[in-house]
């Protein structure tokens, strides 16, 4: 009597097990919490279509709290002054990483005023073999109309192994380094004074013709 039931015991934790789905490796565990934040941020943005025109304060405090745990900011910023931002104080730094996030709040805003609707598919990750704290996370964003832009977004794992995002390259286009291009370019137009390229970073941002470096790639 014992044996048997000890045997109905192991058979049944052999079902359980087979029953179980196999423990997903590092990249699939990557692919989906990029899938998760991706469409969570797909679904505010669109919610939140009209936000930006009626309080646009609350709109920036309301993509700040979505994307601070997924974007760093504050790394991306630091790339796109590049070797300038040995000439900056903190406290010059801090305003720059302010002003970036809201140029691309504002680059969203805009662009949902304008844009149909549209899902994102995560299709894969891919962890660096040579670097296993840096992958890169393959979509594409897909049109009402189904017409479909590939994306790619660039991670690094952090100090607290978190994944971050520190680049997107779209359609072949990377944009940190078109960003870092146009920093830089306005350093020249101003004499090399950065407070004067922070200040009007904003509007360095809106004559950056981006959908024609798309369209040329």
């Amino acid at each position: 009597m014992v044996l048997i039931r000890h045997s109905l015991l192991l058979v049944a934790l052999l079902m359980t097990l087979l029953a179980l789905p196999a423990h997903a490796g590092p990249e699939d565990d990557l692919r989906e919490y990029v899938d998760e934040n991706t469409q969570q941020l797909v679904d505010k943005l669109h919610n939140e279509k009209g936000l930006y025109q009626e309080d646009p304060q609350a709109f920036y405090q309301s993509m700040d709290e979505e994307l601070k745990n997924f974007v760093d900011f504050r790394r991306i910023a630091a790339r796109v002054m590049g070797r300038y931002a040995r000439q900056t104080s903190p406290e010059q730094r801090d305003e720059f990483v302010e002003k970036f996030k809201r140029s691309l709040f504002d680059s969203y805003a805009q662009a949902l005023v304008s844009t149909e609707d549209f899902t994102i598919e995560v299709k894969d990750a891919v962890i660096n073999p040579n670097d296993d704290k840096r992958a890169s996370v393959r979509m594409e964003v897909i049109s009402a109309s189904g017409n479909r832009y590939p994306v790619a977004y660039s991670m690094y794992q952090n100090k607290e192994g978190r994944w971050m995002m520190e680049n997107v390259i779209v359609e072949g286009v990377n944009i940190g380094l078109a960003f870092r291009d146009r920093f830089s370019q306005e350093m020249e137009k101003n004499g090399g004074e950065v407070q004067a390229v922070i200040d009007g970073w904003g509007d360095a941002v809106d004559s950056l013709n981006l959908e024609g470096e798309i369209d040329k790639s």
